[in-house]
C-alpha cells in the first residue's frame, strides 16, 4: 500500500532527484507477485488521479507477466463506469481508460469509440426536435469528459489513429456550433481554446508525466483489450441523480505575469488541485501535502491560491465547508513558508482592491475567511497599508470590510488583543466594535426578580408575581427580560440554562408576533456592544420557539436596522441565521421521515420473504414439506415479529413527522413572502427609477464616490440576489406568489 501511494514522490517531476522509472520498478517487483492487488491498485487511481500515469505504466507491466490481472483491471473500470453516477469518478475513470491506453493495456480505437458515443449522446441530449436543450449541462459533460483526456492521450491516439482522432476534434466542433451561446466564454469553451492550442503545439504538455515512454520497449509487446462505452442511462435518471458541474468558475486574482503558464497546463494544474480537495476532504493535512508537491516542472503556487479563493468564492455555494478550505491554506502556509504566505498576502490585497465589485456573499465568505485566517497567525497584518479606510465615508465598501473584520477578530479573541494587532495604523481603532459587556438599564427592579431566581423559584410562581407586582408598577417585558439577559450574561451555558428554566416566562409575555419584536429588541438593546451574543440570544430563542422567523423579520426591516443595512452585517446575520434554522428544521424533517420510510418498507419485506419461504415446498417420499432452512424461517418469523410493534408505533411517528413538516413548508412560505414584501416595500422607497439605475462603476483613486443612497441600493439588492441565489430550491415553489409581491423593476431583476 505504501509503495502504491508513494510511486513517483521523489521523481523530478515532484520536485525530486530519483529516477520514477526506479520508484516503477521497485513497486513492480513486489505487485506482480500479488495479482489480487488490482482493486487495491484501481482505488489508488481513483483517489490519487495526479498520479494516474504512473498507475497506468504498473498495469502494463504486470500485464506482461499476467494477461488475466490486465483483463480483469480494464473489465473492472468498465463496470464502474457503468455504475458511476458521480461526475468527478466518471472524468477520472476516462481519464484512466485514456492512459491504460498509453500503456498498450487498452485499444486505441476502443477509447475513440468511447469518445464518439459521448459525442453522439451529447448532440442528441440538446438536439432541437429529438433532444431536450434544457439538458445542456449533462451533454456539455460528456464533451468536458472527452477533452479532458485528451492531455493524457492526445499523443498517443494522434500517433496511431490520427484520422479518428481527427473526427473527435470535429464532433466536438460540432456540437459547439449547435449549443446554446452564452454571453461569455465558458467552461467549454475555454477548455475547448485550450485543447486546440494543445494541438497545434503537438500534443506537448509540461504538466502531465509520461513515464510509459521510459518502458516502451516492454509494454509493446502487451495484449491490448477492447472497452466499450457504458451504456447511457435514460436523461431522467441523469436529471434525479447526477449533477453536472462546471469544474471551476476561475477567478483571476493574479495579474497574467504571475500565473504565466501554458493554457492548458493551467487547466491540468487546476485538476489535479481540484482532485486533490474533492479526494482529501477532511484529510487537512494530506492534502495540503499533496497540493504541495504535484508533479509540475514548475512554479504553481499563485495558480494554487486562486484555486483555492475560487472554491471559496465559488456561487452559489463552494463544494465543501469553508472551514476545510481554511484550514488548507493554513497548513500550506506551513508547508510552503517560504512562498505560500506572501501569495495569500498579495491575494487578499488584490480582492480588497475589487471589494466594491464583489458579490455580498462572497464579501461575508471572505470577511469570515480572513478574520479566522489571521487568528492563526497572531492576528499580524500590515494594517497600515488600510490606515485609509478610516477616512473614507461609512458605507464604502473598504471600510466596511475592514470593520466587519476586526469585528470577528475580537469574536475569536479578545478587544484588548486585537486593539493591540492594529497598534501600526491607531486610526483604525475607530473601527474597532465597542468593548464588549451587557448594558443593564433596570438594576434596582430587578433586584427583587433575582433573589426569586436565586430561590429556584419556578417559572409559574415567577409568572404570578410577575403579574401581581411587576406589571402594575413598570412594563413587564424590559423588567423581566433584561434581568434574566443579565443572569445569562457569564456564558452561553448561563443563557441556555436560563432559556430552558424560564422560557415559559418569555413565552407568556410574548404571545405574538409584536411583543416578540420587542422581546428581540430588548435582546439587542442589551448586547448593544455584543454583535455575537445579540446574534447568538435571538438564534437560540427562535430554537426554543419563543421567537418566530416573521417576528424576525419584521425586527430586520425596522426603521434603526434598515438605516444599517449598507454599514454593517449585524442584521444580516440575525436574519441569516432565522433562515437557516428554518431550513434546516425543513431539512431535518425530511431525513427523519426518509429514515421512518425506510424501516416501513424494511419491515413489510420481511413480511413477504417470511410469507414467501413458508409457502416454500418440495416434495420428499411424495409429501410436500417445508423447503426453506428451519435457521433461517426461524430468524424470519423472529424478525417479523419483533417488527410488528415497531412497525405502528413507526407508522405513527412518520404520520407527526408528515403533520410537521406540511407546517414548517407553510411556515416556510410564509417567512419568504414576508421576507421578499419587507424587501419590496424598502426598496420600492429608495430605488431610482429604471432609466436611472443604480451605477455600480465607480472609482476609489480619490475617496469612494459613492453616493450613500446609491450605496444602500446596491447592497441591499445584493442580499436580495444572495438570499435567492442560495435558498432558490425553496423559494421555487411559491414563484408565483412572490411574482405578484416583487413591484420594482431592478428588485424582481435582482
Amino acid at each position: 500500500e505504501t509503495l502504491l501511494l508513494r510511486v513517483g514522490d521523489k521523481c523530478p517531476e515532484y520536485g525530486g532527484s530519483v529516477d520514477y522509472k526506479e520508484h516503477i520498478e521497485t513497486c513492480y517487483g513486489v505487485l506482480w507477485r500479488e495479482f489480487d492487488h488490482s482493486e487495491l491498485l484501481l482505488q489508488c487511481a481513483e483517489q490519487l488521479p495526479h498520479k494516474i500515469p504512473f498507475y497506468g505504466v504498473l498495469v502494463g507491466l504486470i500485464n506482461l507477466e499476467n494477461e488475466e490481472f490486465g483483463k480483469n483491471v480494464v473489465d473492472s473500470v468498465h463496470s464502474k463506469l457503468q455504475d458511476a453516477l458521480n461526475c468527478n469518478r466518471i472524468r477520472i475513470l476516462m481519464r484512466f481508460l485514456t492512459v491504460l491506453m498509453c500503456s498498450k493495456v487498452i485499444l486505441p480505437s476502443s477509447v475513440i469509440e468511447v469518445f464518439e458515443t459521448l459525442l453522439s449522446s451529447a448532440a442528441t441530449t440538446i438536439d432541437d426536435e429529438a433532444g431536450n436543450p434544457s439538458y445542456q449541462p449533462c451533454a456539455d459533460f460528456y464533451i468536458t469528459c472527452i477533452l479532458s483526456c485528451l492531455p493524457w492521450g492526445g499523443s498517443e491516439l494522434m500517433e496511431q489513429v490520427p484520422g479518428e482522432l481527427d473526427r473527435v476534434v470535429l464532433g466536438v466542433q460540432s456540437y459547439l456550433s449547435i449549443r446554446f451561446e452564452t454571453d461569455e466564454k465558458d467552461f467549454v469553451e475555454d477548455l475547448w481554446d485550450r485543447v486546440q492550442a494543445l494541438a497545434t503545439s503537438g500534443w506537448k504538455v509540461d504538466s502531465v508525466p509520461r513515464p510509459h515512454l521510459s518502458f516502451e520497449e516492454q509494454l509493446v509487446s502487451g495484449k491490448s483489450y477492447p472497452v466499450s462505452c457504458p451504456k447511457q442511462r435514460e436523461r431522467e435518471n441523469y436529471e434525479a441523480k447526477l449533477k453536472y458541474p462546471q469544474r471551476l468558475r476561475r477567478l483571476h486574482i493574479f495579474p497574467p505575469s504571475k500565473t504565466e503558464i501554458q493554457p492548458i497546463d493551467r487547466f491540468i494544474v487546476e485538476e489535479y488541485l481540484l482532485d486533490v480537495l474533492l479526494f482529501f476532504n477532511g484529510c487537512r493535512k494530506e492534502c495540503a501535502s499533496y497540493m504541495a508537491s504535484l508533479p509540475v516542472p514548475f512554479r504553481y503556487e499563485y495558480l494554487m491560491a486562486e484555486t483555492i479563493f475560487s472554491q471559496i468564492l465559488l456561487l452559489p455555494q463552494p463544494p465543501f465547508k469553508p472551514i476545510y478550505y481554511a484550514l488548507v491554506i493554513i497548513d500550506l502556509c506551513k508547508a510552503l513558508p517560504g512562498a505560500f504566505p506572501a501569495v495569500v498576502a498579495g491575494a487578499v490585497r488584490a480582492l480588497f482592491d475589487r471589494i466594491a465589485d464583489l458579490d455580498m456573499d462572497c464579501r461575508t465568505r471572505l470577511i469570515l475567511w480572513f478574520s479566522h485566517h489571521l487568528s492563526n497567525f497572531q492576528y499580524f497584518w500590515p494594517w497600515e497599508e488600510w490606515a485609509h479606510v478610516k477616512d473614507l465615508p461609512r458605507w464604502a465598501p473598504q471600510r466596511v470590510f475592514v470593520q466587519e473584520v476586526l469585528e470577528r477578530e475580537v469574536r475569536l479573541s479578545y478587544w484588548d488583543k486585537i486593539k493591540q494587532s492594529i497598534e501600526n495604523a491607531p486610526a483604525l481603532e475607530e473601527l474597532l466594535p465597542p468593548k464588549s459587556g451587557p448594558s443593564l438599564k433596570y438594576s434596582e427592579l430587578s433586584k427583587e426578580l433575582r433573589d426569586m431566581i436565586r430561590g429556584r423559584k419556578t417559572a409559574r410562581e415567577i409568572s404570578s408575581w410577575m403579574e401581581e407586582s411587576i406589571i402594575q408598577v413598570h412594563g413587564a417585558l424590559e423588567v423581566v427580560i433584561q434581568t434574566l439577559l443579565d443572569i445569562g450574561s457569564k456564558s452561553f451555558t448561563h443563557l441556555i440554562t436560563v432559556l430552558e428554566r424560564y422560557g415559559q416566562v418569555i413565552a407568556k409575555l410574548c404571545a405574538d408576533q409584536d411583543m416578540q419584536v420587542l422581546l428581540i429588541d430588548e435582546v439587542s438593546s442589551f448586547w448593544k456592544n455584543n454583535t455575537q451574543m445579540t446574534a447568538i440570544a435571538i438564534d437560540r430563542m427562535m430554537g426554543y420557539r419563543l421567537i418566530s422567523n416573521l417576528a424576525i423579520v419584521s425586527w430586520v426591516f425596522s426603521n434603526p436596522n434598515i438605516e444599517q443595512f449598507h454599514i454593517s452585517d449585524r442584521p444580516w446575520e440575525i436574519l441569516r441565521n432565522a433562515i437557516n434554522k428554518t431550513y434546516n428544521r425543513i431539512a431535518d424533517l425530511r431525513k427523519e421521515i426518509g429514515t421512518l420510510e425506510k424501516g416501513v418498507s424494511l419491515a413489510e419485506k420481511a413480511t413477504k420473504d417470511l410469507e414467501a419461504a413458508e409457502a416454500k415446498l418440495e416434495v420428499v417420499d411424495g409429501q410436500p414439506v417445508q423447503a426453506e432452512k428451519p435457521v433461517r424461517l426461524n430468524r424470519l418469523k423472529a424478525y417479523v415479529a419483533k417488527s410488528k410493534d415497531e412497525v405502528v408505533s413507526t407508522r405513527e411517528s412518520l404520520e407527526a413527522k408528515e403533520a410537521l413538516l406540511v407546517r414548517a413548508l407553510e411556515e416556510n412560505k410564509m417567512l419568504f413572502i414576508s421576507l421578499y414584501k419587507s424587501f419590496s416595500d424598502v426598496l420600492t422607497e429608495r430605488l431610482p427609477p429604471v432609466s436611472m439605475e443604480v451605477d455600480h462603476e465607480n472609482s476609489q483613486k480619490n475617496g469612494y464616490n459613492v453616493r450613500e443612497q446609491d450605496q444602500w441600493c446596491l447592497c441591499t439588492l445584493g442580499y436580495v440576489k444572495a438570499f435567492s441565489r442560495q435558498y432558490a430550491t425553496e423559494i421555487w415553489p411559491h414563484i408565483e406568489t412572490l411574482e405578484a409581491e416583487v413591484f420594482h423593476p431592478l428588485l424582481k431583476k435582482a
